[in-house]
């Protein structure tokens, strides 16, 4: 049975469970709880109505968010040719090669957390799955990190460019900010999501396709929200 501290339970008081609250109205009371030392993220977690275990409702993806998340990400590439090298490193790449840079993560590096290929070092860096699948961090076009154009997804994830994956449970998690963040530039920053997870609505997937909805902070209570336009 799970316990909650001293410190939690004002903020578990605050939130009706059974209650779903306005986008905005919801996120101003994760704001309103206790304030801890560090600037907490602001989380989304989103439960669909697919069925994971079946391969053609799987959700995979990701979105730019208009206001960032608040937090810088370590991005690695991928890239044999010369001069799309230079442009990832400027683009602000911690790492950028190929065979070299295949053969560090083979031998167990992974202080990232972003890793892009171009399409030609795929047959190379498809061999990484066992290292990077169970992290997350294995390069596919659906979220945008298998790409001709690696120096502009350099630059859009190092800035807080998001990934998301459906898990087991068909729930999607993302970070959408910083609690210090305007409550405007938080709700943009969700319904940016849920406009990407929308898009991306399998044509098997029946009934009710985002089930519910519920942001959280680091520390403090989930609320469960309504993400449609306010009136």
């Amino acid at each position: 049975m799970s316990t909650v501290s001293k410190r939690r339970r004002p903020d578990e008081g605050k939130v009706d469970k059974d209650r779903t609250y306005g986008l905005e109205e919801g996120l101003d009371l994760l704001k309103s709880s206790a304030k801890v030392r560090f600037d907490e993220a602001i989380d989304v977690a989103v439960n669909l109505g697919i069925d994971p275990k079946k391969s053609d409702q799987g959700v995979r993806g990701a979105v730019s968010l208009p206001n960032g998340t608040g937090r810088s990400r370590s991005v690695i590439a991928f890239v044999k040719d010369p001069a799309k090298q230079e442009a990832a490193r400027e683009a602000g790449a911690a790492e950028v090669g190929d065979d070299e840079l295949v053969a560090k993560v083979a031998a167990g590096w992974t202080g990232f957390d972003v890793a892009i290929a171009a399409p030609d070092m795929m047959g190379q860096v498809g061999k990484l799955g066992k290292v990077l699948g169970p992290q997350g961090k294995m390069p596919t076009p659906k979220s945008g990190t298998v790409t001709p154009n690696v120096a502009e997804a350099v630059k859009a994830f190092a800035a807080g460019k998001v990934e998301f994956r459906a898990d087991a449970g068909g729930t999607v998690h993302a970070a959408v900010g910083k609690r210090s963040f305007d409550t405007e530039k938080l709700a943009e920053n969700v319904r940016a999501f849920i406009t990407a997870l929308n898009a991306l609505k399998p044509a098997t997937s029946k009934g009710t396709y985002l089930k519910k909805v519920v942001v959280s902070s680091t520390m403090g209570p989930g609320v469960m929200v309504d993400t449609s336009a306010p009136a």
